[in-house]
């Protein structure tokens, strides 16, 4: 299996504040972001994925965002093996969002 590249909350942070824009892909239920809500991110859970990939542009950058970043994980492998090239997970999900850049965000 190829190996999915991640990104660091920290990291993400310090490119959103440098203006960089790359798209964040939250694959949470609709339940879990109602509790925590990812700034920016485009919402499609992880079962929808396959029926909508056509929603996400392939030519993007895209950073794959869940609770503890087990489900994006395998979303992001899944883009990978669908053609998309600039594919990583953030490491530690929301979860670690929350704790390292945005303690607004509430943990679940």
């Amino acid at each position: 299996m190829t190996r999915i590249p991640e990104i660091e909350p920290s990291e993400l942070k310090a490119r959103r504040d440098r203006g960089e824009n790359p798209r964040v892909l939250d694959v949470r239920e609709p339940e879990e972001i109602a509790i925590a809500p990812f700034p920016g991110a485009i919402h499609i859970p992880m079962g929808d994925i396959p029926a909508r990939i056509s929603e996400l542009d392939p030519d993007a950058e895209w950073i794959v965002v869940c609770h503890h970043g087990v489900r994006s994980a395998q979303v992001a492998a899944y883009l990978v093996r669908a053609g998309f090239e600039r594919v990583a997970n953030l490491n530690g999900g929301i979860d670690a969002w929350s704790e390292e850049v945005d303690a607004a965000i509430p943990r679940y």
